[in-house]
């Protein structure tokens, strides 16, 4: 049997691992240590030692257990409930205010949680209840809500952009700054849209009562202070990073102790918080070990079989298909991996074919990974079994249904997409900012 053919046969039986509901890191592992087992005997046991060294001895992976201590601590003390309270009489005296409002919290959270899923538990419990009593449509506020959510995968310090530096061999430092300004573009179109809707039908968007919104100036402004805290947060974690001042560790070190101060000077920091904070950060984080873990051993199952030249040759030489032409294909597989895997696992599956095809196709790796996470968030999205959709559909209330979830983000998905081909079209709206910041 050639190379190629063992190649396809590892994948397709992952997928078929995956298909039967095994954990994603139980089916990668399992199909790379059982192929490097038959094709090398016994001193295939060493590729899966050698992944598990490699991976214990990267220092950059410190960051995933504070990055994500620090999401879930802001979550869990109500840092956010506060943010959304100033939003909501900030934005209320516009057509879909409230909506706007969300998205501009979903930002600020993204920007100091880095994960999608505590963005959606955050808008669902918080913003959904709040949206849906001032009698604002459910289908346009469950598609903000899952919209404005999918940034937290973009917008810095997002852990998938981490978990992709660390496998695509990448500055985690420029990838954020890679990310800011997509992030930013897709949330700005993300509003626009909203206010362009709720104008042309302002029974979607109504305007917050005037009694809701009238109080004195001076508590209005008090109001602001909500924001402060997240902001100080961003800067010291972010901030001191892009300065120089600290490391991409001691970045993480510096916003986890920061989130901490902030949950004690709100005086949230109780034993039941700091209980649920540690219970859900080690989860999230053993899970992730596990995955890039199975990746590294799957990925280097296939540098042996030589698979990627393999690949690279049916494509450009075979097909003779263009660089371009190649990178469409590889994002329309992303879109379609979606619909039934997250993120991390779409990332572990296709790193080892795809990172270095895209490097031999003379395409920037930095600009990619935002390639990549956008189209993370487009097949979020997607049904009928986008990630997303069933995160919100067991969050939601009784009377938002289903189908109800599924129309929601239509509008949403086409604003994403656009999104994906300005920065595909301009690769410099994701390369502008690491080129500047990185060349003085």
């Amino acid at each position: 049997m050639g190379y190629e053919m063992i190649a396809l046969l590892m994948f397709s039986s992952m997928m078929l691992m995956l298909m039967t509901g095994q954990r994603v890191f139980a089916a990668i592992g399992a199909v790379a240590s059982i192929s490097a087992l038959l094709l090398w005997g016994d001193g295939g046991s060493e590729i899966a030692f050698s992944a598990a060294m490699k991976l214990m001895k990267w220092y950059p992976l410190l960051t995933l257990p504070l990055f994500i201590y620090m999401g879930f601590l802001l979550s869990e003390s109500g840092i956010a409930d506060d943010l959304y309270e100033m939003f909501h009489v900030w934005c209320g005296g516009l057509r879909g205010g409230l909506a706007v409002g969300t998205i501009l919290l979903m930002v600020m959270i993204s920007a100091m949680n880095g994960l999608s899923v505590a963005g959606m538990a955050i808008g669902a419990t918080i913003a959904l209840p709040e949206l849906l009593k001032r009698s604002y449509d459910k289908i346009m506020v469950t598609g903000v809500i899952q919209a404005g959510s999918s940034l937290g995968i973009l917008v810095p310090p997002s852990v998938v952009l981490v978990l992709y530096g660390m496998i695509a061999r990448q500055p985690v430092g420029q990838l954020w700054l890679a990310g800011a300004i997509p992030g930013l573009l897709m949330a700005s179109l993300f509003i626009l849209y909203i206010v362009i809707r709720c104008r042309l039908q302002p029974h979607l968007g109504p305007v917050l009562p005037a009694e809701d919104r009238q109080m004195p100036l001076l508590e209005k402004l008090k109001l602001l202070q909500a924001g402060i805290i997240p902001l100080l947060i961003f800067f010291s974690m972010t901030g001191l990073f892009l300065m120089g001042y600290t490391s991409l560790v001691e970045s993480s070190a510096v916003g986890a102790t920061a989130a901490t101060l902030a949950a004690i000077f709100k005086r949230r920091l109780t034993a039941k918080v700091m209980e649920e904070t540690i219970r859900k950060t080690l989860g999230i984080t053993c899970m992730f070990m596990w995955i890039i873990l199975a990746a590294l051993c799957f990925g280097a199952v296939f540098d042996g079989l030589g698979a990627v030249r393999a690949i690279e040759g049916f494509f450009l030489e075979q097909l003779g298909l263009g660089p371009w032409e190649v990178l469409i294909l590889m994002q329309l597989s992303f879109l379609l991996m979606g619909t039934f895997l997250d993120d991390t696992a779409m990332l572990v599956i296709v790193a080892p074919l795809y990172v270095p095809l895209v490097k031999v196709l003379g395409f920037d790796l930095i600009w990619y990974g935002v390639l990549y996470t956008i189209t993370c968030q487009i097949a979020y999205m997607t049904p009928p079994f986008g990630y997303n959709l069933f995160l919100m559909r067991a969050m939601a209330p009784p009377e938002v249904s289903l189908i109800d979830i599924y129309r929601s983000i239509i509008p949403f998905v086409g604003v994403m997409l656009i999104a994906l081909v300005l920065v595909m079209v301009f690769p410099q709206i994701a390369l502008w900012l690491p080129e500047w910041h990185y060349s003085k």
